[in-house]
């Protein structure tokens, strides 16, 4: 998984580039700010993104200001309308410079270049972690696969529940098995995803997880759950 983080003093440029990060599978968007001076603080002090997009006309602190602030804590890509301050840019160590408005193939462009260069961890998305918005403003919760139980989808919302707690974000159970590992996680119901190494028993519909927690088996995931069960049973052939 590559985190993302995007600063702009317009709400539109960022929401055209959050729909960009949301249509490209291993890439999550953990903050954006529409003020340089708290995206400072948030990537500096807790979000710590392997990319931010950085618009370069803002006030109080210019983009490239504040890319000599963040340059050795996260890959710059700036998003500009100018096409001037582009030696400015390169000075302060940008991976790329993309002028508005940018196109989605242009956006692909620079995250493969900017991914090309990242550890190869990153760049094949094995991180072993993910980030979530908290119903706190400006606050992210980083959450460890191995320490997810397993996710219910209750409306428009996630629970995702660990060995001591549950964290409730405004997520889909779509977008968040685009970073769920396959090998650990297993949709079983329309509402519920489980860790698999969490599995205690399996009784006809229903999953028992070593908390006790009972997990129903929809319909439609039977199939998938007893293909599972078949490439780890031994039976004897007798």
């Amino acid at each position: 998984m590559i985190t993302c983080y995007i600063v702009d003093d317009e709400s539109h440029a960022i929401e055209t580039l959050t729909a960009y990060v949301e249509k490209v599978p291993g890439l999550v968007l953990i903050g954006s700010a529409t003020n340089p001076l708290v995206a400072l603080e948030e990537i500096t002090k807790s979000v710590h993104p392997d990319i931010t997009f950085l618009d370069v006309d803002m006030p109080q602190l210019s983009g490239i200001e504040l890319a000599g602030l963040i340059n050795d804590r996260t890959k710059v890509i700036f998003t500009t309308a100018f096409s001037d301050y582009a030696v400015a840019a390169f000075e302060k160590n940008a991976s790329d410079y993309m002028l508005k408005p940018v196109s989605f193939e242009r956006f692909l462009s620079s995250i493969k270049k900017v991914t090309d260069n990242l550890p190869a961890s990153k760049a094949n998305a094995a991180d072993d972690h993910f980030y979530i918005k908290s119903n706190i403003k400006g606050k992210v919760i980083k959450l460890a696969f191995n320490d997810i139980v397993h996710v219910e989808s209750i409306k428009n919302y996630l629970s995702i529940y660990t060995g001591d707690n549950k964290y409730v974000t405004y997520l889909t159970m779509k977008e968040l098995e685009k970073v769920l590992p396959e090998n650990l996680f297993l949709r079983v119901h329309k509402s519920f995803i489980v860790n698999k190494n969490y599995i205690k028993a399996i009784d006809g519909a229903s999953i028992q997880l070593s908390n006790n927690t009972k997990i129903p088996v929809g319909q439609t995931y039977k199939d998938i759950l007893q293909n599972y069960i078949s490439e780890k049973l031994i039976a004897s052939s007798r």
